[in-house]
């Protein structure tokens, strides 16, 4: 198949897939969401990105209608039954279908599932170079749930596309949180410093592994809240997501920014990359 589209069950080309008008999400953006790719078929980090989709159900309450092995073998079958090796992995599930109504339906959850084909130079395009633009942060508090209700993100990003940018970091007040649809992170001192992972931004799963790389490597991580003073002091600043692993921003609101720290920021984005490879079979 060119590509697959999952509903419950049933699944064909995504352009054939039909969803009731009464799923929640068409109301009230009423569910969770995670993302991750695949490279050979083999999809990256899925059981990370499983659990923070369990996670996110959880603190909206909603009842995923199976296990969390059940959802990896049906995904790890799924991504098979795609041509290309190199897919974007999405799932989400809603509250259920039910007429429109506030209060929660006494209905099973809907689990959707969608996969796109991807070429390996999507996937950690280092060689690109980030241009970012700020934005107060006006989103709800419960950024730690990978919720549907992303028109602010949708705002922000036309924004950013409409100053010529690629994405937008958001601010409250002085405290950065996150992009719109990634995590931001800097380097400072060679020290790895990223935003704690409070109700406020979500906890990324590039964000983790960095993390991961840094404490493994004797690279200090600092995750406390840094201010927009320090993003633009900042020596580099990374622009991480799960298929972009960790890009470099080079200009934040027309001013350039970072450039004093290439040789840590290729270590990180090196051995990560390696991990990818070594975890999918990835050639790149």
């Amino acid at each position: 198949m060119e590509n697959l589209g999952f509903y419950n069950g049933e699944y064909d080309l995504i352009e054939n897939m039909k969803i009731p008008m009464n799923d929640r999400a068409c109301y009230f953006g009423d569910g969770v969401y995670d993302a991750t790719f695949c490279a050979n078929h083999t999809i990256f980090a899925l059981d990370d990105h499983i659990e923070r989709f369990y996670n996110s159900a959880g603190l909206l309450g909603i009842e995923i209608p199976c296990t969390k092995q059940e959802l990896g073998d049906l995904l790890t079958g799924l991504v098979k039954k795609v041509d290309s090796p190199e897919q974007f992995v999405y799932w989400q599930v809603t509250r259920g279908t039910a007429p429109r109504n506030h209060a929660y339906p006494d209905s099973k959850a809907n689990l959707w599932v969608t996969l796109k084909p991807l070429t390996s130079a999507d996937i950690a395009p280092f060689e690109k170079k980030y241009k970012l633009i700020t934005v107060e942060d006006t989103r709800f508090y419960h950024c730690n749930a990978k919720t549907l209700n992303l028109l602010p993100n949708v705002l922000a990003s036309e924004k950013a596309k409409r100053a010529g940018c690629d994405e937008v970091v958001f601010h409250r007040g002085d405290r950065v949180t996150e992009c719109a649809h990634n995590n931001v992170s800097i380097l400072k001192g060679g020290i790895f410093r990223t935003a704690p992972t409070d109700n406020l931004i979500l906890p990324g799963i590039a964000r983790k592994h960095m993390i991961q790389i840094c404490k493994d490597n004797n690279i200090p991580v600092d995750e406390t809240p840094f201010t927009v003073k320090d993003l633009m002091e900042a020596d580099e600043v990374i622009v991480s997501a799960s298929s972009l692993l960790a890009i470099q921003a080079i200009e934040i609101d027309g001013i350039p920014v970072g450039g004093k720290a290439p040789e840590l920021l290729k270590f990180i984005q090196d051995e990560y990359l390696k991990i990818v490879k070594e975890k999918t079979g990835l050639k790149k």
